[in-house]
């Protein structure tokens, strides 16, 4: 019988999988298929996250409320149903109706399922979350290399064709499917905790729990600084596939590569920085990964081979690792223990306002002044930024 913890991570790694499919650099390659421009391409990578600005908030403090297990369930459902709808996609504008539903599944699910590590963490909570973190992404080291793989599994083949689009979803569907039916096998029969209340009991403890978390300006802004490192990953998402294929004239599935082994750095790396946030802090972790990740995304654009660029997602990752292994948990060790899922959903929120701006700003950026000074701008964010968080950001030493 698996553990908690462990069912968590094996169904979150098939959620995973299941969006990565769907994502990169599936979609933003669709959307060139679809005869999209660089705005429209960041736009559409784009619009799945900005469902978890409306949505995640509201789906923690829920879950605060009515149960995580219930949540859950309804944010992996929609892994398991959106993927096959991509197959009647066959313009840009339905494309952008199909991508916002779909930001549903992790808008209801993430926020949803990083609330019960932390409720089961105890003062381990940048070692979990971290752990937690790194083994469902997973699925995203596959994800992007596998999507890259279908779509450049035809020999001779200029470009993808609609085909490999639909094979690609195909699999991003069965995914999301036996995603679910794990959860349903593991939470059948389980206790469950959470007792009713009366209705008007339950709304007043969901607003009382959003204006006690929004309230505090520390995780406002440790919530902005992974949201501001979430702008370049999400403008690496829409435009790293794009640039490594027509710039420097690389193939899908090399593009692929270049967003997996930033993700294998992530992963090997959070559960170790993860360790080192709960015995020395997490605002020196965070600020080292700002930094890291600014320089090497500010590199890109002047890197043209592929072992250079695997160079720079290298940098990147080892970023990312800091950063998430220690902003989350940091949330958590401010917020009281009964608004957890609150102080997650805030930030979500934050989080996905980040992912979705990353790629519709970049989108405009390179349209108007290209790779070279739209990269630039962007880095220089995330630079500005640190010294600022650690200024306004006041946490009492253990």
């Amino acid at each position: 019988m698996l553990s908690p913890f462990t069912a968590l991570c094996t169904v979150g790694f098939f959620a995973r999988l299941s969006y990565a499919l769907a994502r990169s650099p599936v979609l933003p390659l669709f959307a060139l298929y679809l005869g999209a421009g660089p705005e429209a391409i960041g736009f559409a990578v784009g619009i799945s996250t900005v469902t978890g600005i409306f949505f995640k908030l509201p789906s923690g403090a829920l879950s605060d409320v009515i149960g995580r297990k219930r949540t859950m369930l309804i944010g992996l459902a929609v892994f398991a149903v959106m993927p096959f709808t991509y197959l009647f996609v066959k313009d840009y504008q339905l494309l952008i109706v199909v991508r916002f539903i779909h930001g549903l599944a992790t808008a209801v699910y993430g926020p949803v399922s990083m609330a019960v590590v932390a409720d089961i963490s105890g003062i381990r909570k940048g070692e979990m979350l971290s752990w937690f973190s790194s083994v469902t992404i997973i699925g995203n080291l596959l994800g992007a290399p596998l999507g890259g793989f279908i779509l450049h599994s035809k020999a001779g083949a200029p470009s993808p064709s609609l085909g490999d689009f639909h094979n690609a979803y195909l699999v991003s569907g069965v995914a999301g499917i036996i995603s679910l039916l794990l959860a349903l096998g593991i939470l059948r029969g389980g206790k469950t905790t959470e007792k009713d209340r009366e209705l008007k009991e339950s709304f007043q403890r969901f607003i009382s729990g959003i204006k006690e978390v929004m309230s505090d300006k520390r995780v406002v802004l440790t919530s902005s600084m992974e949201g501001l490192q979430n702008l370049t990953v999400g403008a690496l998402e829409a435009f790293l596939p794009i640039y490594a294929v027509t710039v420097a004239g690389l193939n899908e599935f090399q593009a692929g590569i270049l967003w997996g082994i930033q993700v294998v750095i992530t992963i090997l790396s959070k559960p170790v920085m993860g360790k080192t946030s709960d015995r020395y802090g997490r605002k020196p972790l965070i600020a080292i990964g700002m930094i890291l990740c600014a320089t090497s995304f500010g590199l890109i654009p002047l890197l043209k081979d592929f072992y250079s660029l695997i160079f720079a997602a290298i940098f990147f990752g080892l970023g990312e690792a800091f950063v998430t292994s220690s902003s989350a948990a940091l949330i958590a060790d401010i917020c009281k223990e009964k608004h957890f899922g609150t102080a997650m959903g805030t930030f979500g929120t934050i989080f996905d306002i980040g992912h979705a701006s990353g790629p519709i700003l970049a989108g405009f950026l390179i349209a108007r002044f290209g790779y070279l000074y739209s990269f630039l701008i962007m880095s220089t964010a995330l630079t500005l930024s640190v010294p600022f968080f650690i200024i306004n950001v006041k946490v009492e030493k253990k």
